[in-house]
């Protein structure tokens, strides 16, 4: 299928999503922002059709050049609109009514003037690249660089009518570098701030402060009725009017406060009641079955609660009363929002036990909750989504949850590190805030080999590369930013690949260094066409330096030295062919198998060859985890006994047991280093930890830690697997995969999961 016709098909399913959501969902605010995918998926698909947007090009958009950042969804589609285009922007209003004539203004003396003092404060900020280019033309030519300057002109001119060259001024925020943060205060705040009640919780609390109180005196009248066991047996004098009373009562209580709909159920035991005082008030008698039905109610309330006015009655219901009186958490977020605002919204947040500490004397003042009432774990949990503070502080804390979003917090350090070669202060806070606006792209979908737009093709850095003076410091700097970085992930998140924009970073961050490294992507296996580019030679390559004859190499079944050499740098020939082939029948595909599950299987061969960045950032960058290659690998362990245990919850069981198969080759690399000891203790280790493991765990685990022992011990793996029943643990199958219950049906479902 070609790449228009996978464009398309993907894109009307997602098309399709949105609108539906749009049309149905309950929430205000989701249904407008599935609207808005509506809008931008319709434009997808309208420049597809018109040949304005090419799906799979680093130039998707016509008219726009590759370094010009597209508007990107899901899945790596442009929709035809430049992310720097649209609408003019506010301080772009201020200047001029058109884009063109704000362009000319900053060209202008009294422009140029206001650019080099926003370069002096570093008053700006910029949220696209594009934003830099003006500043980089006032940089040149206050520098005497002309030349360059009016080639940079030259370059962006064509486009000053439809992209913002100019930066946002925003104050000076003087933050130390190594600080960062996930959120800035403002966007937490307006999570809180869009906290509804939760409608669960006060029907709990109008049953507790209404409905048990008025259940508790229809039980005491009943109970009035009893003569030994018997309900109903006597009645006391003005029992009837009393009863009445109740009644009465009851159709008010009912008409004002309709969260709790418990009391209206027949089988209820209030509801028994109030059908018995109804039939007795209003003339009647009880009939045997309502009778049995009210000496039920009666006797099996009492045996739960107590008698009313008992003390272990007293006891239950005060303690119900004080957590009914607890305020609830969307009042409880509004005193939240109300210190948040203070603060600068696009920063994090340094104190937050500060921002989530104990509602004060004054804020109970002016708002429904008293003083000393301490802010619930839900609303500290999404205001430390802001916490500020180093990376391995955020690690500790719990705030990053995954290597996703320590990849997101990765270009806040690295934009120092690679503007730290530019000698000039004002240069050095522009190529920053480039960088870091840089990284904010997202990633088109590409084939063919093609790699994404990288920062230097932006004309603007590649007008102030000359002036860049990477020293020995810098690119030692950069060495220990870029080792730093690489034990965090692993100390972090040691069971888990590196995510393409972490992979990103390490590559820029070694290039800064000077070192030359294979650093390679994750794949999609639904675009794959089949072929590795040369840098996965060179990272195999690479890990055989580490690995030949290692556990790993005997485990995965690779013979190091007989893979290709790499080709000549910026070629791809029979060497990268040769790798390509090797994986293809590594995976098993010669034999006839197509589609995404295939794909999935020969792009995992090349992980495990590569070890996806493993081997390049312990043998190349000396990275060593924290607690020792020994401890990661204990640690990994227990994320695969986790991991495995969620096989049955996911309704996707086949993509679960991928990330099963991913940490389990990190946990095999890590105990064939040198630097783990003698792995044989850690296998004993690992038989003691299934052992206690819950039976659905040990069941699937047991094959994968049993060959892993085989081979610790000298052998080899057999066409079946080991003598002892051993299995080599991979994700990608494109059939039974042998960790799924026979008979389970999901046999050919990795194409729809993936």
């Amino acid at each position: 299928m070609k790449n228009d016709e996978v464009g398309a098909t993907y894109t009307r399913g997602q098309l399709a999503s949105a609108f539906v959501t749009a049309l149905t969902h309950e929430d205000a605010g989701t249904r407008a922002r599935a609207e808005e995918r509506v809008r931008r998926w319709s434009q997808v698909l309208a420049g597809m059709a018109s040949g304005r947007v090419t799906v799979g090009s680093r130039t998707p958009v016509a008219g726009l050049p590759a370094w010009a950042t597209p508007q990107v969804l899901r899945g790596g589609f442009a929709t035809g609109t430049p992310a720097a285009g649209g609408s003019m922007r506010p301080h772009e209003t201020a200047v001029g009514s058109e884009r063109g004539a704000v362009f000319a203004h900053y060209l202008t003396d009294a422009g140029q003037a206001e650019l080099c003092t926003l370069l002096d404060s570093g008053g700006y900020r910029l949220e696209f690249p594009e934003q830099a280019a003006l500043l980089a033309v006032a940089w040149l030519l206050r520098a005497g660089d002309r030349a360059r300057a009016l080639g940079l002109l030259d370059e962006i001119g064509p486009f000053a009518s439809r992209l913002c060259f100019t930066p946002v001024p925003d104050p000076v925020r003087r933050q130390d570098p190594s600080v960062v943060w996930r959120a800035g205060a403002g966007e937490v705040g307006a999570a809180l701030a869009g906290r509804r009640e939760n409608a669960r919780v006060e029907a709990m609390r109008e049953a507790v402060t209404v409905w048990n109180p008025f259940a508790d005196q229809m039980l005491a009248l009943w109970l009035e009725t009893r003569a030994g066991h018997a309900v109903a047996a006597v009645f006391p004098p003005g029992w009837e009017g009393r009863a009445g009373d109740l009644l009465d009562r009851y159709e008010a209580l009912a008409a004002a406060h309709t969260r709790c709909g418990k009391h209206r159920r027949p089988k209820e035991n209030l509801a028994i009641l109030l059908a018995a005082t109804r039939d007795i008030t209003g003339g009647g008698r009880l009939t045997d079955r309502r009778r049995g039905m009210l000496r039920h109610a009666v006797d099996s309330t009492v045996a739960r609660r107590g008698r009313p006015g008992s003390p272990e009655h007293a006891a239950l219901r005060l303690v119900q009363v004080r957590e009914a009186a607890i305020p609830a958490h969307h009042l409880l977020a509004r005193v939240v929002v109300a210190r948040l605002s203070g603060l600068d919204p696009e920063a994090g947040i340094r104190q937050v036990h500060e921002v989530c500490g104990p509602v004060t004397e004054a804020e109970a003042d002016t708002h429904p909750v008293p003083a000393g009432t301490p802010v619930p774990e839900p609303i500290r949990r999404v205001v430390r989504r802001a916490m500020a503070g180093r990376v391995d502080e955020l690690l500790d804390a719990g705030v990053l949850p995954s290597a996703e979003v320590l990849a997101e917090l990765v270009p806040q350090l690295a934009a120092e590190t690679s503007a730290a070669a530019y000698s000039d202060p004002a240069l050095r806070t522009l190529m920053a805030a480039t960088y870091r606006a840089f990284r904010n792209r997202r990633s088109l979908l590409l084939v063919d080999l093609q790699h994404q737009v990288r920062l230097t093709e932006l004309p603007w850095v590649r007008a102030l590369r000359p002036h860049r003076e990477a020293g020995d410091d810098t690119r030692r700097e950069a060495h220990a930013t870029l080792r730093r970085l690489g034990e965090l992930a692993l100390d972090g998140f040691p069971a888990t690949l590196p995510p393409n924009p972490l992979v990103r970073e390490f590559a820029a961050l070694s290039r800064e260094s000077g070192a030359d490294l294979p650093w390679v992507e994750e794949l999609a296996a639904d675009i794959f066409m089949g072929r590795f580019s040369p840098k996965f030679v060179r990272a195999a390559r690479l890990a055989g330096e580490l690995l030949t004859d290692s556990v790993y190499a005997r485990y995965y079944d690779i013979d190091y030295p007989a893979l290709p050499e790499p080709d000549e740098p910026g070629e791809r020939g029979s060497s990268s062919a040769a790798f390509d082939a090797l994986c293809r029948g590594r995976a098993g595909a010669a034999r006839g198998h197509s589609g995404v599950a295939a794909n999935g299987t020969v792009i995992e061969q090349a992980q495990i060859l590569t070890t996806h960045n493993l081997a390049t950032l312990a043998h190349s960058v000396g990275v060593t985890p924290a607690d020792g290659w020994a401890g990661t690998a204990r640690r990994t362990f227990a994320m695969v006994l986790r991991i495995t245990s969620r096989i049955d919850r996911n309704p996707r069981p086949l993509t679960t047991i991928k990330d099963v198969a991913y940490a389990w080759r990190h946990l095999v690399f890590c105990l064939s280093l040198p630097g783990a000891g003698d792995p044989r203790p850690l296998i004993e280790g690992f038989h003691a930890d299934l052992a206690t493991a819950p039976e659905a765990v040990r069941t699937r685990l047991s094959p994968a830690v049993t060959g892993l022992g085989y081979v610790v011990a000298g052998g080899r793996f057999s066409a079946g697997g080991t003598p002892a029943g051993g299995r080599r643990l991979v994700g990608w199958t494109t059939g039974q995969h042998w960790m799924r219950e026979p008979g389970s049906g999901d046999r050919g479902r990795l194409a729809v999961e993936y």
